[in-house]
């Protein structure tokens, strides 16, 4: 209860940055949506989804609102929307450093163990957000940010799966947690998630 209290106020932390930025970068590339609804801001309130929330802990997959942005705005919409996307991430990957440091160089005493405690889950938990989010599914950030990347000849398709690809990529969610868990005796898609997140760990310990 003591731990999961500290997990709990480094997801807050972690989904209202990951929501800024995407807001903030959308604002600085033209587009001033987000920025209208407010959601340029730190302000938590403005970034949780109470469906969201609930859902992760029902289903152990969460989100925040989502980000309004209109691609109209942009000067060079493919790339622009693909630099958005990938900011929410970009975030989380720049908190999981950030908290890494005081878990390196901090002394071990009494007095700096919540320090420790919510330096972890920030580190944890910002990882995992990080990997999860930047799968190539939609409606996941990682696959906004692979269509820059998308041959043009194979751009269309690819905009049509971004559009409906969603509610097959929630079947499978649902699909790998509670009927490939119980048939295979582990989940496909976190077990990648958390290999990929540990070894990033690992390479973030050893560089700070």
């Amino acid at each position: 209860m003591f731990l999961t209290l500290y997990y709990l106020l480094a997801l807050v932390i972690i989904l209202t940055v990951h929501e800024a930025a995407h807001a903030w970068v959308a604002n600085r590339l033209g587009d001033p949506t987000a920025q209208r609804a407010g959601r340029v801001s730190l302000n938590p309130m403005r970034h949780l989804s109470l469906i969201g929330t609930l859902m992760l802990f029902i289903a152990g997959i969460g989100w925040g609102k989502p980000v309004p942005v209109n691609p109209r705005n942009f000067k060079n919409p493919l790339r622009d929307q693909a630099l958005t996307a990938f900011a929410g991430p970009a975030a989380n990957l720049v908190m999981a450093v950030l908290a890494a440091i005081p878990l390196s160089y901090l002394p071990a005493v009494p007095s700096l163990d919540w320090v420790f405690f919510l330096c972890e889950a920030i580190l944890n938990l910002s990882l995992v957000l990080f990997v999860f989010n930047m799968l190539p599914v939609p409606p996941l950030d990682g696959s906004k940010f692979l269509a820059v990347f998308v041959p043009k000849r194979f751009l269309r398709q690819y905009l049509y799966f971004l559009e409906e690809g969603m509610p097959y990529f929630i079947a499978f969610i649902m699909i790998d947690l509670y009927f490939l868990t119980k048939i295979l005796g582990f989940s496909i898609v976190w077990t990648a998630v958390s290999t990929v997140t540990f070894w990033l760990k690992a390479a973030i310990l050893v560089v700070v």
